[in-house]
């Protein structure tokens, strides 16, 4: 049985039977067939359906909204967000594929030689609950216009979303079997991952799961992209816009109730101006509205589920005895929510769990560091490595930092934030691949090397 459940109030909201391998056998089935089908279109045939598709979102965007709030906790607003940003998405790649897919002819000794694009098959996407349009979307777009089909097993605290996302190819006319979902638990993925039909796997989540679904796939000899965990730095030099950092630093900790993996959630910050940054961090961070999520005026939703509240608070409360200095917040907040305040740490140092562990929900942890040099070093004193950002005015200087960052994205004076534009992925135990842009097209492409003869003399 699978459960969705409104962690805002801590009601049941629907309950689904879990897909039998009946269910199973005859959806790898359709989408292999489908597959098929689709790959033997030419490109020009298949992009208008990925305009449909952003039609359809645009048109049901409220009502999709809502389910991904009503599932997941995160404010309205946001969720409004999350889906606009996925049907752009889908108008990027319908734009910008035939420009990744063209054949790239290189000289060489043949008469021609060139490289292609073909697509590899069936793609499986494991995908978490924290953008659970987006982190979908984003994936789904370029397997799709390469000529691939894509069988979804989403998180199963947000069972309504992923049936909700199928429902959105069917309106938008996509060959039936094109995208499925799969109600079915973490325990049935190896089996998915080694059936003949996958060719590859997409996941996104924590490091510990990230391991399992690469083992399981380099033993079946199939490619994976793989997204996780993050402990980002957010990089305060002595002469950066100080309010500006930390209006923004706000935003990218307590964005998402938290809960993002490229959320910033070590703020390093050189003692010149640490002062100045950690006043101007908590006013506005005490601004933020924790309440109803489906209101406008709430910019803190709830956590997606009481044990990761529960989690939350246990790294919080190891970082209180660790000697870390608690600015404010730091407890659940009472009621049948999965609700916790805003909570600020300053003097936390590399070791305390704060900074050491990921912290995936509404707690900012702020070192101080006496200058740019030291600040890399902590910055890459983690085993994760998504995204980082160093805010300076001496840009020729941002530049040469972010040379030294070990991170799959350095924003300069800017907020971490994923694009369809630019390759998204990291380094490290965060994972390894790239998803969106040029690149993220050609992940689930058989990069094939075709040459024609004779060669020249």
């Amino acid at each position: 049985m699978i459960t969705s459940f409104n962690p805002a109030t801590g009601e049941t909201l629907a309950t689904f039977n879990a897909h039998d391998d009946a269910h199973i056998e005859q959806t790898l089935a359709q989408a292999d067939r489908a597959q098929k089908k689709w790959a033997a279109l030419s490109l020009s045939e298949r992009l208008p359906f990925l305009l449909n598709v952003a039609k359809t979102l645009r048109r049901n965007k409220e009502s999709l909204a809502r389910i991904i709030t009503l599932e997941m906790g995160k404010p309205l607003t946001e969720a409004l967000g999350e889906v606009e940003k996925c049907a752009w998405n889908f108008e990027y790649y319908a734009e910008s594929a035939p420009g990744y897919l063209d054949d790239l002819v290189i000289p060489s000794g043949a008469t021609d030689s060139r490289v292609v694009y073909d697509p590899l098959g069936l793609i499986l996407a494991v995908m978490p609950w924290n953008y659970p349009f987006w982190q979908v979307m984003r994936a789904a777009a370029p397997v799709l216009v390469s000529g691939n089909a894509l069988v979804l097993k989403h998180a199963s605290n947000v069972p309504q979303c992923a049936l909700a996302l199928e429902d959105v190819f069917k309106e938008a006319g996509l060959p039936s079997g094109l995208f499925s979902t799969l109600l079915v638990g973490a325990a049935k993925v190896p089996a998915l991952i080694k059936d003949p039909r996958i060719s590859a796997v997409t996941f996104t989540g924590s490091t510990p799961a990230g391991r399992q679904i690469a083992s399981t796939a380099a033993e079946a000899l199939k490619k994976q992209v793989l997204e996780l965990g993050g402990s980002d730095p957010f990089i305060v030099l002595a002469d950066a816009d100080v309010q500006a950092a930390a209006a923004v630093a706000v935003k990218a900790r307590f964005q998402n109730t938290g809960q993002s993996c490229i959320a910033a959630k070590r703020f390093i910050v050189e003692a010149a101006v640490a002062d100045e940054f950690v006043d101007a961090f908590c006013a506005i961070t005490r601004q933020l509205v924790v309440g109803d999520p489906m209101s406008a005026n709430t910019t803190q939703g709830s956590m997606a589920r009481l044990n990761l509240r529960d989690e939350l608070h246990a790294q919080v409360q190891a970082s209180v005895k660790e000697g870390a200095r608690l600015l404010m917040g730091g407890n659940p907040i009472a009621g049948s929510g999965a609700f916790y305040e805003p909570t600020v740490f300053d003097h936390v140092l590399p070791a305390m769990t704060v900074a050491r562990e990921e912290t995936f929900g509404p707690a900012a942890a702020i070192l101080r560091v006496s200058n740019a040099h030291e600040a890399i070093r902590i910055a890459n004193d983690s085993p994760f490595g998504l995204g980082a950002a160093v805010w300076t005015q001496d840009i020729d200087l941002g530049y040469r930092l972010a040379h030294q960052i070990q991170a799959g994205a350095v924003f300069i004076n800017g907020m971490v934030a994923s694009d369809p534009r630019l390759p998204f992925g990291g380094t490290k135990a965060s994972g390894y691949g790239r998803e969106l842009g040029m690149l993220g097209m050609h992940e689930f492409t058989n990069i094939k090397t075709v040459w024609r003869g004779p060669a020249r003399t």
